[in-house]
């Protein structure tokens, strides 16, 4: 029997822990693993033994985006059934950003697309030294718009407009100055940093922390209904299902460059 997707846990202390669990590509999410995360967040959610929720990815990497096959498939789908598919990550980004509870985000290795993501919706991000990040959705023909509202809430709409469209990547001292992790900790001491904000989490009041977490996302316009999540959900299977979506998917398999790509001059 295969290991599950996504591997929820709660200790005694009322600690959730939702691990992402395809080590074996990154931790690249595709339908199956959209399916399970939303499953897992609704009921940690409701959950009233859990007091906070700690984000991680198996294995080498956090999360190294869409799995670059199921994008290819996905841009095939008739048009019904690709809108689906980006409802699914647009769902499961709001479902993180607005989960009821304090969140935290373990980040290691690679973190693009959809895993900077997860990072711009938690409430604390930290991050080993050899993370490596990216907004990499253009270089292969698509458009992150699912997770657009909470990049430029996270970094701000200047360093969104850099970084999500030149797909540049950069490494967790950029991360951190850019405001995308709160702090870079050595491999050997982040467990210990995760410890010491946890113990800081049940100082505060459950029922003061919902409020002040709502409060502030709605204050802000970050609580999507259900019209947003529908256009941003539209915006983005266009794209993918476009010329370009499918040129862009095909030449990363083929591990090309793009048909638009032009050389420098000279």
């Amino acid at each position: 029997m295969s290991n599950p997707i996504v591997l929820l846990d709660i200790d005694a202390r009322g600690v959730a822990t939702v691990t992402l669990n395809r080590p074996e590509v990154g931790n690249a999410y595709n339908a199956d693993m959209l399916e399970a995360l939303i499953a897992g967040l609704r009921q940690l959610a409701g959950d009233p033994a859990v007091r906070c929720l700690v984000v991680r990815g198996a294995g080498k990497h956090f999360q190294a985006g869409a799995d670059i096959r199921w994008l290819g498939q996905v841009a095939d789908y008739p048009p019904e059934d690709n809108f689906a598919a980006s409802v699914a990550t647009t769902r499961a980004m709001q479902l993180l950003n607005e989960f009821p509870k304090p969140t935290i985000a373990m980040v290691h290795g690679a973190c693009f697309g959809g895993g900077v993501g997860v990072v711009c919706c938690v409430d604390v991000a930290l991050a080993t030294p050899d993370s490596l990040f990216g907004i990499t959705e253009v270089r292969v023909g698509v458009a992150p718009t699912p997770i657009s509202t909470y990049m430029v809430d996270a970094i701000g709409l200047r360093h969104t407009r850099r970084y999500a469209l030149t797909g540049e990547r950069f490494d967790a001292a950029e991360a951190m100055r850019i405001g995308l992790v709160h702090e870079v900790v050595a491999e050997d001491a982040i467990e210990a940093k995760l410890a010491t904000v946890i113990d800081a989490i049940f100082l505060s009041s459950p029922t003061g922390m919902a409020m002040t977490k709502r409060s502030f996302l709605g204050a802000n316009g970050l609580l999507l209904d259900e019209r947003q999540i529908a256009m941003l959900a539209h915006e983005g299977w266009t794209q993918r299902a476009s010329a370009e979506g499918h040129e862009g998917t095909t030449a990363f398999r083929e591990k090309r460059k793009p048909s638009w790509y032009r050389p420098p001059l000279g």
